[in-house]
This record gives structure tokens, C-alpha cells and sequence, in this order.
């Protein structure tokens, strides 16, 4: 009898805030497509490269207008996530709608499966591109 009265004053308290016609504020989301890095390019570590993404869909009020980019990468089939290394952001701060941002490529394990992550208003992560070792 106790559980059942629990779960019937839980139910209750979690309909409260449910309530009908209440106005939330629309948020449009923007989900700028990353341009650079493609699936071709090579990055070389200590060097300075441009990551850039479209913006040519903004929604009228972007979120946050302020971005991150964030190396990562993939495993093989997908297991693992996107292994981003949020403790050092490769740029923060930058203006989402300037379009791109430069970068100084961290001295990291040369592999073709990196990918750069844009956050800001939303998120979106490039094709996997390669880094290598200093020429």
C-alpha cells in the first residue's frame, strides 16, 4: 500500500510540471556541415590548418554563438564513440558565423581516423582525415 501511494504522489508531482499551455521559447538549433577537413586532407603535426564550416543556414537566433572544435577520433565499425579530447580544445570562443577558424595541430599518433567536433550552437563532426608526423 505504501508503494502504491508513492508512485501515485510521484506521478503526480511529475504531472505538475507538465502543464497545459504553458509557453516555452522556440530554439532553433544550427548544425553548421564541416567543409575542412575532408576525408582527403592530411594534417601534419605543429603545423597551422584551417577548419571551416558552412554558413549559409543560420536559424534566426542561434543559441550560442561562440564554438569549439575539438579533435577526436574513431574506431573500426564505430565502437568507442568520438573520443574527443575535451581537456585541450584545438579553439574555443571563436564566432560561429565567421566560418572558420585556424588551428595549430597537436603533436599527436600519426592515423586516418581523426575527426575535428564543432560545438557551439549544436554539434557536428567532419569526415575521419588523416595527421601525421612533421615533413
Amino acid at each position: 500500500m505504501f508503494f502504491h501511494a508513492t508512485l501515485v504522489l510521484l506521478a503526480a508531482v511529475a504531472g505538475v510540471s507538465a502543464v497545459p499551455g504553458a509557453s516555452h521559447a522556440k530554439r532553433d538549433v544550427w548544425i553548421p556541415p564541416i567543409l575542412e577537413p575532408t576525408g582527403s586532407t592530411v594534417w601534419y603535426t605543429g603545423s597551422t590548418v584551417t577548419v571551416s564550416w558552412n554558413t549559409s543556414t543560420p536559424p534566426q537566433q542561434v543559441t550560442n554563438p561562440k564554438g569549439t572544435l575539438y579533435l577526436g577520433f574513431l574506431e573500426a565499425a564505430g565502437k568507442g564513440g568520438e573520443n574527443l579530447d575535451t581537456k585541450n580544445p584545438l579553439a574555443t570562443g571563436f564566432d560561429l558565423h565567421a566560418g572558420k577558424t585556424d588551428v595549430l595541430v597537436p603533436e599527436v599518433a600519426s592515423k586516418a581516423n581523426y575527426i575535428v567536433a564543432l560545438l557551439g550552437d549544436s554539434g557536428n563532426i567532419s569526415p575521419l582525415f588523416t595527421i601525421a608526423s612533421k615533413k
